[in-house]
């Protein structure tokens, strides 16, 4: 079973997702986990991340595993690492380019052969897993998602800062060529700016028992 959830930053999908993953006794996967580890390993190395080409040479040799929702990068737990600010600005770059999702979206697919997932990320719902059999889409009033982000204190940036980075993350994720961020026609569209985290999940919960 794959329990697919989309939506931009700070819309609880991360939290959400992993809530339900424990309710119903399955694994969860943060795709954005992906993408952070391998702009970080692109930071670490020095590689230009404006030079696609390198960049899509270099991310071909990184190892990727996903143990205990942890992302294990070449052997190393870098969970903990993900929200830098540094990764922060730089991975919708190295993200949107297609190669890249490729990449990503073939390991995603090797890791869920065997289990059964809820997974959220920006094109879970669309590109990633468009046969899924439960969808969703979570979204939240920029205020919101900005507001939830500096909560988090995960980032050294002032709350209008972290605001002004969420507008251009969403911006261009929903321009990318490839995976970019939009509503699958048969997902259920959760606006989540004045709902709890408790509430959220049982909306889900209620809609996949239904099926």
């Amino acid at each position: 079973m794959v329990i697919a959830i989309d939506g931009p930053a700070g819309t609880g999908k991360s939290t959400v997702a992993s809530i339900i993953a424990q309710r119903l006794g399955v694994t969860f996967l943060n795709s954005g986990s992906f993408y952070r580890a391998l702009t970080l390993a692109v930071l670490e190395a020095g590689v230009d991340i404006a030079d696609k080409a390198a960049v899509i040479e270099f991310c071909k040799k990184q190892k990727l595993d996903y143990v205990n929702a942890h992302l294990v990068l070449n052997d190393v737990d870098v969970e903990s690492r993900l929200h830098e600010d540094k990764v922060s600005a730089n991975a919708a770059q190295v993200s949107s380019i297609p190669e890249v999702r490729h990449i990503v979206n073939d390991r995603l697919h090797e890791i869920t052969k065997s289990l059964s997932i809820v997974c959220e990320g920006r094109d879970m719902t669309t590109v990633v897993f468009p046969d899924a059999e439960h969808k969703f889409y979570l979204d939240a009033s920029i205020d919101v998602q900005a507001e939830r982000r500096f909560k988090q204190g995960v980032s050294d940036m002032s709350l209008e800062e972290i605001k002004e980075a969420i507008r251009k993350r969403d911006e261009l994720d929903k321009n990318k060529a490839e995976g970019s961020l939009k509503v699958a026609p048969d997902a259920l569209y959760i606006d989540t700016s004045h709902l709890t985290i408790e509430r959220v999940c049982e909306i889900i919960i209620n809609k996949i028992h239904q099926k």
